[in-house]
């Protein structure tokens, strides 16, 4: 062996990552790829506490000859959490202890909504059946539609792991572009007349109220939906130590250190199985597209609903806070609140909008829950 100084830097140089670009150059365009989404999360702000783990987990996925996602590597460690639906359901726990359940539990009307933005569910998975996906990969990829992407994760886990990176890395990024794929919707499917409607104010909710909201919630989707148990129990805990009163450093900690741990180890997770021979394909693409499509008719589905209930309550309901229900919490209700103010100054939307927003959260764990119990073998 040639110990000299060329020698051993040839050497180097042989055995490197950059020589092993020449093998298989898929694995430079996936850092391309990385570097692209980390400019999203970084510079455009685009679900940065998701999409830069995520992101970084494709950088170092594809690094080639590192090992880290062999048996034993750091990675394969990492995703047992996702594998066995850990971080998402521990997700759902912080998301529980941030949320106020109070304009729901006022209008539980708002319930009605929320499950009319599941339309791009199902409206996404006979697309995708269509398209020749099987029947589990269909039901993952229409989850995208619920607009949540822990229950996207899940979903996508345990019915068509081999496709969890391009869900995911398609949930995060449409959620993050809320703010320009549902304004012009909003606009199309409601009248200015309809968007200057100013709502009454929501009636006081009790403390008593919110403390039995997350019990019996519990109890009735977890015994009609068994599957929905992780998700649903975890989010309805956390919002009972938020209101509960007796509990409040669990509550700080679950929707502060606990949530944001978790979320880094469930962004590398995901990330790093975004590797080039299994995302680099046309299904990837497919994909993509199918996820706006489920965005988009969420959205619709939510507006059509709320024309239905402005029409049956003599227009006293705005309509545009349907386009809330999809799950994306506060986001989509703010998005509300600002189209609702173009049209009209006076307008305050957004507690009326987190009714339905909240109830989104609700509705696409239970249909993800009913396509595990359906698709789940």
């Amino acid at each position: 062996m040639d110990f000299s100084f060329f020698g051993t830097l040839g050497r180097i140089l042989s055995e490197s990552g950059f020589a092993a670009f020449a093998d298989d150059p898929r694995n430079l365009i996936m850092i391309l790829i990385a570097c692209l989404l980390l400019y999203l999360g970084i510079g455009k702000k685009f679900e940065p506490l998701l999409l830069v783990p995520i992101a970084f987990g494709i950088l170092m996925a594809n690094f080639p000859l590192t090992g880290i996602l062999d048996e034993g590597g750091l990675f394969k460690y990492f995703y047992f959490g996702v594998e066995h639906a850990i971080y998402p359901s521990i997700i759902f726990l912080g998301i529980g202890a941030m949320t106020d359940f109070g304009p729901l539990i006022a209008r539980p009307s708002s319930l009605l909504l929320g499950a009319a933005a599941q339309l791009g569910i199902f409206t996404a998975f006979l697309l995708a059946l269509g398209l020749g996906f099987l029947p589990a990969e269909a039901a993952a990829i229409g989850v995208i539609g619920g607009a949540d992407g822990p229950t996207a994760i899940l979903t996508a886990s345990k019915l068509a792991p081999h496709l969890l990176p391009p869900i995911a890395i398609a949930a995060y990024s449409y959620m993050a572009l809320i703010p320009m794929i549902q304004p012009p919707l909003m606009r199309l499917m409601t009248t200015e007349k309809e968007r200057k409607i100013k709502m009454e104010q929501l009636r006081t909710v009790s403390k008593t109220e919110k403390i039995i909201f997350p019990i019996a919630v519990a109890i009735f989707v977890i015994l009609l939906i068994p599957d929905t148990a992780p998700l649903i129990g975890m989010l309805m805990l956390g919002n009972l130590f938020r209101e509960c009163g007796v509990t409040d450093r669990l509550s700080d900690t679950a929707q502060n250190a606990l949530c944001n741990i978790v979320t880094i180890f469930l962004g590398l997770s995901v990330g790093c199985k975004a590797v080039a021979s299994t995302f680099l394909t046309f299904e990837t693409i497919k994909i993509i597209v199918l996820g706006l499509l489920a965005f988009m008719f969420s959205t619709l589905g939510g507006l059509l609903f709320g024309k239905i209930m402005c029409k049956l309550s003599g227009g006293k309901i705005n309509p545009l806070i349907g386009s809330a229900g999809v799950s994306a919490v506060p986001m989509a209700a703010r998005v509300a609140q600002i189209e609702g103010q173009k049209a009209n100054p006076a307008n305050f939307l957004l507690m009326h909008a987190m009714g339905p927003n909240v109830a989104g959260v609700i509705g696409s764990a239970v249909a993800a829950g009913f396509m595990i119990k359906v698709f789940g073998g």
